[in-house]
């Protein structure tokens, strides 16, 4: 009997709405690189030599599992001159060096095409700007005896 009045109820009364579960949406992330290292003292003498202006250069760095195009994004030094990157991608995991002096853009280094050194060897600032040209990373150093580098 009981089962006759809830077959007969169930039938009568519908099933209440369940409402769906949301399921947060997975953030979007695009693979942001920052500044690793600035080789900001050519080492050895400053001869002004392409090859001696060349050994002056900062790194950029992907630390993502995906490339990261970088075509707009810039490097501004302290004293306001501005690398605009072209269409380039960084790789998944990988680095890419803007050398100041002159030579043939690869995969992994690009050049700033300078005729002289830009990084002030007694202290400077790299920033590095989006193409929006939000400031997203800085590298900052200060003159220190026997270095030529600083990690960032």
């Amino acid at each position: 009997m009981i089962l006759l009045i809830a077959s007969a109820l169930a039938a009568v009364v519908p099933a209440q709405a369940v409402p769906a579960q949301a399921v947060p949406a997975q953030a979007v992330t695009t693979p942001v690189p920052r500044l690793d290292v600035a080789q900001y003292d050519s080492p050895g003498k400053d001869t002004r030599t392409n090859e001696s202006v060349n050994a002056e250069w900062v790194a950029l760095v992907n630390e993502s599992a995906k490339p990261v195009a970088i075509k707009g994004w810039s490097i501004r030094e302290q004293g306001g001159r501005v690398y605009t990157f072209g269409a380039v991608t960084i790789a998944a995991k990988a680095k890419l060096r803007l050398h100041t002096g002159r030579g043939t853009d690869t995969a992994t280094d690009r050049y700033w095409n300078s005729g002289n050194y830009l990084w002030n060897n007694t202290g400077d600032t790299a920033t590095l700007r989006d193409p929006t040209g939000s400031a997203v990373d800085t590298c900052t150093w200060t003159q220190k005896a026997n270095r030529t580098q600083v990690p960032c």
